[in-house]
């Protein structure tokens, strides 16, 4: 059902005699049953009359979008519409913005410039239907208990029906309007459930080069609405089928039809794909981690003794991830959150092998926070690799232990001291020995928290200080390193990869 308020800005400008309707996908969800996120009002109005009407509205572009704002008693903004005149457009230079835009008198010449005939339906409420003439194109409608006059000249109602996504009229031109309607067919396809229509896909295949003129910020908030839906898998399987891929993350595509060794059935890329499609977890990050945590694998394929090896794709793949979510404008927390989770995702873990000092160290490798993302991607990977159970008892003892061990140290800063203890208590002028004092403090507390006293702690540090920088620095990295390549090399015994 329309909100009220939405069918008061309806009612105002139809008391001032201008049409008014909703429009686009506002109409698609009502007509779907679903409850509308955004608000869209068309009109043939002016932006001029719009703004007189609404003396609070807003308006500040040269699309005829107008912001109508709802408020409350005490004047603070509630709700907010996009009411705007009806219009033409022509000439997509930039491939996205139009050169003209014409403010039209018929919502014909409106409904004609939007995307898919899902998207291109009007609707307005009706008080009286009885007599009404009704034109091509329009009809009457109940939606809870209450009429409304939808005007839909090309279809959509059907489109909705038979679930296909279908360009409004000639592909090829709405494509040349904006090529990133081209991604916006697949997301569609994936958050409606639908299929997209034969001919919209052909002009998606024929026009997909264009989309090398859109922004990479558009580009990734699209992959982004993709990811966040349930058939996400379907949707990166799409771009790849529309050629669509190639222009986005072409690094996915080296992996097509690559085999992969006995342990895996399916080629990388399939592997990927049904590895997005298990991951538990319903943050976008860890999902697109799911989808790239194999990205490595191509660059890192050798055959060794006749035999099929990845060997530090994780690493190689952490770095391409990285260079890919820099290319399309990632924010930079985000960026370092999956790169962490595609280096991390090898983690070895026996039971019988595998100490709670292991389990500090892996803490401290891969940061507290990520622990039950780097879970849902070892399940991701099991899953997308068709083994059948997802949730192991090494993985729950995993889990037993994450627990077990959340309150040892695992970090410079949960240590019993720090640098002002080394100043006050030992006396001790500021230094560069102090990171690498603390270094070596880690190493040892990491094998074992009980060290992890301020008492001991100082001792040790006075112990240490008799040692010169280099001999410091060489060997808290090297305790460090030495448990990290005993953890690589069984990694590489238990995967043979």
């Amino acid at each position: 059902m329309i909100p009220a308020y939405i069918e008061e800005i309806i009612s105002r400008l139809n008391a001032q005699g201008f049409e008014a309707y909703v429009v686009g996908g506002s109409v698609r969800d009502l007509l779907m049953g679903k409850t509308p996120k955004d608000w869209d009002i068309t009109t043939n109005a002016r932006p001029e009359n719009i703004l007189e009407i609404f003396p609070d509205s807003v308006y500040e572009n040269s699309f005829g979008t107008v912001i109508v704002k709802k408020k409350n008693e005490a004047g603070q903004t509630t709700e907010i519409a996009e009411v705007t005149t009806y219009r033409s457009e022509s000439n997509y230079s930039d491939h996205r913005r139009p050169d003209t835009v014409v403010f039209e008198d018929r919502l014909e010449a409106d409904l004609s410039r939007r995307d898919f005939t899902v998207n291109a339906m009007a609707l307005t409420p009706v008080t009286d239907s009885g007599g009404m003439q009704l034109g091509e194109g329009e009809s009457i409608i109940e939606l809870d208990g209450e009429a409304y006059k939808i005007i839909d000249f090309y279809g959509g109602q059907k489109d909705i029906h038979k679930r296909v996504i279908r360009a409004v009229g000639e592909p090829n031109i709405r494509f040349k309007e904006d090529a990133l309607r081209m991604m916006r067919a697949v997301r569609f396809a994936c958050q409606l459930g639908f299929d997209i229509e034969p001919k919209t896909e052909r002009g998606i295949i024929k026009l997909a080069g264009s989309l090398k003129f859109i922004a990479n910020e558009r580009i990734k908030d699209e992959l982004i609405k993709i990811l966040e839906t349930d058939k996400r898998a379907f949707g990166f399987d799409k771009l790849h089928d529309l050629n669509l891929l190639n222009y986005i993350i072409p690094e996915l595509e080296t992996g097509f039809n690559m085999k992969q060794n006995h342990h895996h059935i399916y080629t990388v890329f399939e592997h990927s794909l049904r590895s997005l499609q298990c991951v538990p977890s319903k943050e976008w990050q860890v999902r697109l981690a799911a989808l790239l945590h194999d990205v490595g694998k191509p660059a890192a394929r050798k055959i060794i003794d006749g035999q099929t090896t990845f060997y530090n794709h994780e690493y190689i793949g952490a770095k391409m991830t990285k260079k890919i979510m820099s290319r399309l404008k990632f924010p930079t927390a985000d960026i370092e959150r999956v790169v962490n989770l595609v280096r991390n995702h090898m983690f070895y873990y026996n039971v019988d092998e595998v100490t709670a000092a292991s389990v500090r160290r892996l803490i401290a490798k891969t940061g507290r926070e990520n622990l039950k993302d780097l879970i849902d991607l070892r399940v991701a990977d099991r899953l997308g690799s068709g083994t059948p159970k997802a949730m192991p008892y090494k993985l729950r003892h995993l889990q037993y232990m994450f627990e077990k061990v959340q309150n040892d140290p695992v970090s410079v800063k949960m240590l019993a001291i720090n640098g002002d203890n080394l100043i006050n208590d030992l006396k001790l002028e500021p230094s560069p020995k102090f990171g690498c004092l603390l270094d070596c403090l880690l190493a040892e507390v990491l094998d074992n928290p009980d060290y992890n006293t301020k008492d001991y702690l100082l001792k040790r540090a006075e112990e240490l200080l008799k040692e010169d920088l280099e001999t410091l620095r060489t060997k808290a990295k090297g305790v460090i390193e030495e448990k990290q390549e005993d953890e690589d090399q069984l990694i590489k015994k238990q995967y043979k990869v």
